[in-house]
């Protein structure tokens, strides 16, 4: 089955509630996971079911790279801050570069997300 991960940053979460609420159809037919506070309110504000994991500070992008890394993931959409520096930047970076190893498709912004899974609709 395919598996995705849904993350976002404080002032992109509208963003990717209002994108998984657009494709709420497509996504129920995938095993979602995302970071804490991301993965509750899909839960409070979609009908999805999402697996959640810690907060994206306290470890939780490390543990949806650590999935990449295992090849647990068809794809991850992470909208991004840009204009926000992250104090867990790090944990970002490596997040992003795991994706990049293993070519796993990492969407980072609401159009390259509606590429993502457009694509992975095929």
């Amino acid at each position: 089955m395919t598996r995705v991960a849904l993350i976002a940053h404080d002032e992109t979460k509208p963003d990717l509630i209002e994108f998984a609420q657009t494709h709420e159809d497509q996504l129920q037919k995938y095993e979602l996971i995302a970071t804490g506070t991301t993965g509750k309110r899909l839960q409070e504000e979609t009908a999805l079911e999402v697996e959640r994991m810690a907060s994206g500070s306290l470890g939780g992008d490390l543990m949806v790279g650590a999935e990449v890394a295992k090849g647990n993931l068809d794809g991850v959409v992470f909208l991004r801050d840009p204009l926000e520096a992250q104090p867990h930047e790090p944990d970002i970076t490596a997040l992003l570069r795991i994706c990049d190893v293993r070519d796993v498709a990492l969407a980072t912004n609401r159009s390259s997300a509606e590429f993502l899974i457009d694509g992975l609709a095929d």
